[in-house]
């Protein structure tokens, strides 16, 4: 079995997998403000290390956020097309984080900081990219604690919404794929 990851840890895995590379680096190439890769793309590929599995799993999508206040929400599908265009063996999904309140019903977003700090699991509050000097960051608000610990939490923050959580609870399957994941309650 795999050990135990800090920061680093998974900053290097990341780095060492070339597919997961080719991802940030598209994403990248849009030169968008405040941009990631967030949530299973990381979650997936930690909890896939710690399990020990040779292979990835495939992700459902790959969640890309960014924070622009004067772009209008409807350039989210132009950018994913753009993406499909540059790197078509990803299933893209792009989302400013500087509009995404409305939907979640919260008060404006002031980052994408912000923004992931109030998503449903803690686990799935981590995003990477490459910042402006061309290293792998990684921007984690709630911490890598419960990433790293396998562990499946509501997150503590006001906005969160224990509704979101447990419709994904119950359809992500996540502990049929990593039968080590727990759930805290």
């Amino acid at each position: 079995m795999a050990t135990r990851l800090d920061r680093d840890g998974v900053l290097a895995l990341v780095a060492g997998d070339p597919w997961m590379m080719a991802a940030i680096e598209a994403v990248r190439s849009l030169e968008l403000p405040d941009a990631w890769v967030a949530a299973g793309f990381v979650r997936g590929r930690v909890w896939d290390h710690l399990h020990g599995y040779a292979e990835r799993t495939p992700p459902g999508d790959l969640d890309v956020i960014f924070f622009d206040p004067g772009r209008p929400p409807a350039d989210d599908r132009r950018l994913e097309a753009e993406l499909e265009r540059r790197a078509p063996a990803y299933p893209w999904e792009v989302y400013n984080q500087a509009h995404t309140h409305r939907f979640n019903g919260d008060r404006p977003y002031s980052s994408s900081a912000d923004a992931l700090s109030r998503w449903a699991e803690t686990a799935s509050t981590v995003a990477v990219r490459l910042g402006p000097a061309g290293r792998l960051e990684l921007l984690a608000p709630c911490g890598i604690a419960d990433l790293v610990g396998m562990v499946i939490r509501f997150n503590p923050h006001p906005d969160a919404r224990r509704d979101v959580f447990d419709e994904r609870l119950r359809c992500k399957g996540w502990q049929r794929r990593w039968p080590r994941v727990r759930v805290a309650r």
